[in-house]
């Protein structure tokens, strides 16, 4: 539950005349009829997030605080992807336009999810990567998961092993094989990000990749992969060359 803000949410100014309130509302009609006619690239991303805040302000124009949200965060995805906490410090923003705000983002990772869950994962390649993106791409913190799979390849459990940097201290080869066998694994891919938006693999991620790959050799589990995510980009550590 969010918490409540010192700087609570302000009202959009109304409409000085009737007139001005009619050009308001008529505003939001046409970017509905361009939304619903358009497509997904009918509206630009300060006009998307004008219509998602909508649902938080019932009048007034919302595209200076779309435009103020994007030039805070840098994108769409920056302004979704933001903290509660963090939404909260642009000036217009309170628990109501955060949480239509956070909702969509929610949305947009469990249809991703969903893709993923439905099909052999290594035979729907990009439907991760996207998922991974929309989740990870994103994040100001490093976070290390092991996407475990059964004998068909098709996802059994997304684990988030830790928050940190990815090395033997945080992540311990012999703890993500015995997961596996817990649960009746037989293949792995390991995903972690950089927030520094490079998913150029370090020295580190190589060594506990093999690491981890030797050891389930030993025991029969499938290391696949390694994908780095960042926000320019993904690495995957077999198509290097170096798993």
């Amino acid at each position: 539950m969010l918490q409540p803000n010192a700087q609570a949410e302000v009202r959009l100014p109304k409409a000085d005349s009737k007139s001005a309130e009619h050009g308001a509302t008529g505003h939001r009609a046409r970017l509905r009829q361009r939304l619903l006619e358009g497509g997904a690239e009918a509206l630009a991303d300060y006009e998307v997030l004008e219509y998602l805040l909508f649902a938080a302000f019932r009048q007034g124009d919302t595209k200076p605080l779309a435009k103020a949200l994007l030039a805070r965060f840098g994108s769409f995805a920056g302004v979704l992807d933001a903290t509660p906490g963090a939404l909260m410090q642009v000036k217009g923003m309170g628990e109501t336009s955060v949480g239509a705000l956070k909702s969509v983002a929610l949305a947009a990772r469990r249809m991703a999810r969903s893709e993923v869950r439905q099909e052999p994962v290594l035979g729907s390649w990009q439907a991760l990567l996207d998922y991974l993106t929309i989740d990870m791409a994103h994040l100001t913190v490093e976070r290390v998961r092991v996407l475990y799979l059964d004998s068909r390849n098709r996802l059994m459990l997304d684990d988030h092993v830790c928050d940190g940097s990815i090395d033997e201290a945080a992540i311990h080869p012999r703890e993500v094989i015995r997961k596996a066998l817990d649960i009746g694994s037989s293949a792995l891919i390991l995903v972690h990000n950089h927030p520094s938006g490079d998913p150029s693999p370090s020295r580190a991620d190589i060594q506990i990749t093999k690491r981890i790959a030797e050891a389930g050799r030993l025991l029969g589990i499938v290391v696949h992969d390694h994908v780095i995510v960042g926000r320019e980009g993904h690495t995957s550590l077999r198509a290097k060359g170096l798993l």
